[in-house]
């Protein structure tokens, strides 16, 4: 089904404050910067922000955190990014770090619909922490539940009117998995183009994931 792309605001006007959102990108790479600079605009408050980091501040997700818009953060590190990690031992962000590969296994369990799944990676650490434990064929794992999100905020290289969404390399990264795993998904592209000019073989999300279409430009 053809869709009618929507101007960023009202894309963004859709996000409730204390929202759960999915953002795809990798340190600012693929991030959907259009809606993440809206979001700001808007102020929306209380967030619980799914995102493989928050890169640096003024990038990205940090552009969020900068703003003091997330009062939750489940994410693989924050490193990079110093605002985070005061906030963190401030006691005004709450953040919860989960190994990237488990971080991306957990969405994709959303996404597909599992309950969650085994991994061995954190056995005998302070992750397993409140975790069950399952023994299989005498290996320790650790049960990690999926992720889901309300919203998943992504970004594609080229998508066409039938929300059909084509990725530019590592600029894929997170993107795809977070599109599944959400109640909605909105998406922003560098371009859109008429159906059929995107191969069917380079579809990186089909159009019925996606749910909304930002319109290109500024407004």
């Amino acid at each position: 089904m053809k869709r009618k792309a929507i101007a960023v605001a009202d894309a963004v006007a859709l996000i409730p404050d204390g929202a759960r959102l999915m953002i795809g990108g990798f340190m600012g790479v693929g991030s959907p910067r259009r809606l993440l600079d809206e979001l700001v605009r808007q102020g929306r408050r209380g967030l619980t922000v799914i995102s493989n980091d928050t890169a640096r501040p003024g990038v990205g997700v940090g552009k969020l955190i900068s703003a003091g818009l997330v009062s939750t953060l489940i994410t693989s590190h924050i490193g990079t990014n110093p605002e985070t990690q005061q906030l963190m031992l401030a006691g005004r962000l709450n953040v919860t770090l989960v190994p990237q590969g488990t971080l991306a296994e957990r969405i994709r369990a959303g996404g597909v619909g599992l309950g969650g799944v085994l991994t061995p990676t954190g056995v005998g650490t302070s992750v397993q922490e409140g975790k069950q434990t399952i023994e299989l064929e005498g290996r320790q794992y650790l049960l990690e539940t999926s992720l889901k999100g309300d919203f998943s905020l992504i970004r594609a290289q080229r998508a066409d009117y039938y929300g059909n969404l084509e990725y530019a390399l590592t600029a894929r990264n997170f993107n795809p998995l977070m599109a599944m795993a959400s109640t909605t998904t909105i998406a922003e592209a560098e371009d859109i183009v008429a159906v059929g000019v995107i191969p069917p073989d380079v579809v990186g999300t089909p159009g019925v994931l996606v749910q909304h279409l930002v319109k290109r430009g500024a407004a």
